[in-house]
């Protein structure tokens, strides 16, 4: 038994205490005599929520442990205040087998860390070719259906996909980028990417394919098939513009948006430096400005950090040659509450990192109230400090926000009513 003292809940100014037992919320402010002698933990006057929900993330086991395994990265998000995350599976090998969702959720379990549901690829090896056994991979775990990391060229596979994952009542998310349109592009197509002499990835590979994505859910949403579609890391007007449109249809289109693209602009290749180099490209301030008038208006569903650790010297590489990706998924929150919680507010913040990715996946939605499920983060919203890549829990201690004063930090993290981080 848990007994959580000195926090408060989001809106309220009392300070109150919740217990914890067999991983369930037993009640608010119970006598002491039913708090039990179990451990008491000073919340330190924060502010407590349930834990944050990540629909992206790469964990880079089996075969890329070298970048992150499911210790460091399973850590790394119980820092950030997450309790339950979807790992991408374009690792080595692919995950497409059974046993690999069943392997990695039993050594995840065994951890204590954030709770995994790991995603398996829609084809075999991801190759866009061939669906992989989807019925076993979500008989043995899998949370979702992704070709994550590949761009579903073959739109005739990629329907099928969604006619069979409807079947199974599972999700297929998808990276949006038309690979001819993108091409080898290295970051945002436009007077940056000339003045800087490198090859641009244009707005219209990400709302082209987005588009073409939309129809074919349309067309399946009009046979009555119950397809259900989730456009990952949105980074352009444009095809959000889409989304809204599908959206007013009444189409089961979904979509995320990522802190870093609401927060670095292409500006920033400026520096040649690759630790600004994702995919898709971070786009101009006014695709920004956009996307985050899309988390106010609810255009855009969940916030996910596409949290991608890699060595450091493969970011040390030049622009052409480094992988994409930034790591992440520790700061995800104090990033989001210090440069937009005025702007959207902290409920709104919490909702696109906690019960909105649960509403995308069909989840019951997360609460604090006795009897749920005891995940839940206690925040401390006041105290400013820089963020320190050295103290890290992932493996990549590195990040473009290195030195920047951020405040909203999580400072406990509990997963099934276990203790999975405490600072």
């Amino acid at each position: 038994m848990i007994t959580i003292t000195n926090i408060k809940r989001v809106g309220s100014e009392k300070t109150e205490s919740v217990t914890i037992e067999g991983g369930l919320i037993k009640g608010w402010n119970l006598p002491t005599d039913q708090q039990g002698e179990g451990q008491v933990i000073d919340g330190q006057g924060g502010t407590v929520a349930p834990a944050l929900i990540e629909l992206h993330a790469h964990l880079r086991e089996p075969g890329q442990t070298e970048k992150e395994d499911l210790s460091s990265g399973l850590a790394a998000a119980a820092a950030g205040g997450y309790g339950t995350v979807v790992s991408m599976p374009n690792t080595s090998p692919v995950v497409d087998d059974p046993a690999i969702v069943r392997s990695l959720i039993e050594k995840a379990n065994s951890l204590g860390f954030a709770r995994l549901r790991p995603a398996a690829a829609l084809t075999k090896g991801q190759k866009g070719e061939e669906l992989a056994e989807l019925t076993y991979l979500k008989e043995a775990g899998a949370a979702m259906f992704t070709d994550d990391g590949r761009t579903n060229e073959n739109a005739r596979t990629l329907r099928l996909g969604l006619e069979t994952a409807g079947s199974l009542g599972m999700v297929i998310s998808v990276h949006a980028e038309d690979a001819t349109l993108r091409a080898d592009g290295v970051m945002n197509e436009g007077p940056v990417s000339e003045a800087l002499g490198l090859p641009g990835n244009p707005a219209a590979a990400e709302a082209a394919r987005v588009a073409r994505d939309i129809e074919i859910v349309a067309g399946l949403h009009a046979q009555g098939v119950p397809a259900r579609l989730h456009i990952q890391h949105l980074s352009t007007a444009r095809a959000l513009d889409l989304v809204r449109a599908a959206k007013a249809q009444g189409l089961p289109v979904t979509c995320e948006v990522c802190p870093h693209h609401l927060t670095l602009t292409d500006e920033a290749l400026r520096s040649f430096d690759a630790i600004y180099k994702v995919a898709p490209p971070l786009r101009t301030q006014a695709d920004a400005d956009h996307l985050l008038e899309g988390l106010q208006d609810g255009s855009v569903d969940c916030l996910a950090t596409d949290h991608a650790p890699h060595t450091r010297a493969e970011k040390e590489r030049d622009l052409l040659d480094a992988p994409s990706g930034i790591a992440y998924i520790e700061l995800a929150f104090p990033l989001m509450y210090t440069r937009f919680g005025e702007t959207l507010g902290l409920e709104r913040i919490l909702d696109l990192m906690t019960a909105a990715p649960a509403r995308v996946m069909g989840w019951d939605e997360p609460t604090l109230d006795a009897g749920a499920k005891a995940d839940l983060v206690v925040l401390d919203l006041t105290t400013e400090r820089p963020v320190n890549p050295a103290e890290f829990k992932s493996k990549a201690k590195f990040t473009p926000w290195a030195g920047e004063t951020l405040k909203g930090w999580p400072v406990l993290t509990v997963v099934d009513g276990k203790v999975a981080y405490q600072r």
